[in-house]
């Protein structure tokens, strides 16, 4: 794993603008919020021999309970080459409010050599071999797979679904991701990934505080060599960045469910049917009632992108899938809006339409008494493939989920999200018929 901190300078257009550090840029804002002098004059005031020292008098106050300063300091760029693809999910998971990006399972074609080695993750030597077998046997049938569709692609166009109207260099990229998108369900979760995180310090802190909680070898690796990165650009907010008893409490608890239920339940591999929650809340408080209809709420919307009425804004949604597989899950995770949860505890396993579960009953019960093996020692996500299925939750407000249905719908997105999201917009107008003209479903039909 390699950590890279990556400062940003300002263009040549902005040569003359001052410029700051980001704890001193945080350490300015502040004094800036508590004074009527303006933001040259509180420039003016720093040492520029010793900018320090006014970085370490604002700085002092984060400890007594004013963490917004150091939400003050900007984005702060750091790139996590090859972790796994469970530690950048991970890492997503925790930091809700982060900007950033995964490496594509559409763009880069996977192999045994990107798999994470096991002292990495710290599988226990009499668990390796087993380990390096299964995960080995589940590349080598992604790339047997892999061929086949492919070459079903190549010979069925009509499979790919593709408008006479799209051009050539749209049809080649439905045609690549064909293969890739239906094979991807046997890729490792513990393959090699890099991932680039942009958040503030504030966040950082925060993300580290809940990553070096989790008893797990690579989460602790992660959190100290990004911390070590950290502390050259915010090394005042370093200190807020420790596990406490309260972060090991929760991450030890989330990790012992999941494995209490693979010891408790055994590990399922079939494709278990669909089964979507959607919870709408559009009550208000009689003191604030809505300003609008639903048909007014949405005017002018041209687009996904486009601003909705409030009214829309303040309804509450909750959505749930009892069965997404990770492979969609790396991505639903990423959608930074509201509260994001699953326990990550294997339901069962997701296999497109062209490939057949019984064709691989032999790797799936080799599958399934690893994760047994790897549970036992809290170690069963690096035994997850991306065709693990596990309950998902999400919970934001109305514009956010018809942007993720708009969006996850769209011409060229995967299929089974699609699938998922349809089935989130179908509920949604179930609840509430008069959104029906106002969800736009997209063009990337259900398989």
């Amino acid at each position: 794993m390699k950590i890279t901190l990556i400062p940003t300078i300002p263009p040549a257009a902005a040569k003359d603008l001052p410029t700051a550090t980001p704890e001193l840029l945080a350490s300015v804002l502040a004094k800036y919020s508590r004074s009527n002098l303006g933001i040259e004059k509180i420039f003016e005031g720093v040492d520029k021999t010793n900018p320090d020292a006014s970085v370490e008098k604002i700085f002092k106050f984060i400890d007594y309970g004013h963490a917004s300063i150091g939400g003050l300091t900007g984005g702060i760029a750091i790139a996590v080459d090859d972790c796994s693809m469970f530690l950048a999910y991970k890492i997503f998971e925790i930091a809700q409010l982060v900007d950033g990006q995964e490496s594509s399972t559409r763009y880069i074609k996977m192999s045994p050599e990107s798999l994470m080695s096991a002292d990495e993750i710290g599988i226990p030597k009499d668990l390796q071999d087993e380990w390096q077998s299964v995960m080995s046997e589940s590349f080598e049938i992604y790339n047997r797979e892999y061929q086949k569709l492919d070459e079903i692609a190549t010979k069925h166009p009509e499979k790919l679904r593709i408008s006479p109207e799209e051009n050539e260099k749209f049809r080649q990229r439905i045609l690549k991701n064909y293969a890739l998108d239906r094979c991807r369900s046997f890729i490792p979760f513990a393959t090699k990934t890099s991932a680039a995180y942009i958040m503030t310090a504030r966040v950082w802190a925060a993300t580290l505080k809940e990553l070096s909680s989790i008893p797990l070898l690579e989460a602790q690796t992660a959190a100290n060599q990004i911390r070590e990165q950290l502390a050259k650009i915010a090394p005042n907010l370093i200190r807020h960045s420790f596990a406490d008893e309260a972060s090991k409490y929760h991450a030890e608890k989330l990790l012992d469910f999941s494995t209490q239920q693979i010891l408790k339940n055994g590990v399922e591999t079939a494709n278990i049917p669909d089964e979507v929650f959607v919870e709408l809340s559009s009550s208000t408080p009689n003191f604030l009632p809505k300003t609008e209809t639903t048909d007014s709420a949405f005017s002018q919307k041209t687009n996904r992108y486009s601003i909705v009425g409030s009214d829309i804004k303040r309804q509450f949604v909750r959505f749930a899938f009892n069965n997404i597989s990770i492979a969609e899950l790396r991505d639903l995770n990423r959608h930074r809006s509201g509260n994001r949860f699953t326990p990550l505890s294997p339901v069962g396993f997701y296999l497109a339409n062209d490939l057949q579960h019984s064709d691989y009953a032999n790797f799936f019960e080799k599958y399934s008494i690893l994760l047994k093996k790897l549970a036992k020692h809290n170690l069963q996500y690096y035994g997850y493939l991306l065709g693990t299925q596990v309950a998902f939750e999400h919970s934001t407000h109305l514009d956010k989920t018809i942007y993720e249905i708009e969006l996850r719908t769209g011409k060229g997105a995967h299929f089974r999200y699609a699938e998922h999201l349809q089935k989130v917009a179908e509920k949604l107008i179930e609840i509430s018929p008069e959104l029906k003209p106002h969800i736009q479903i997209g063009t990337a039909e259900p398989e």
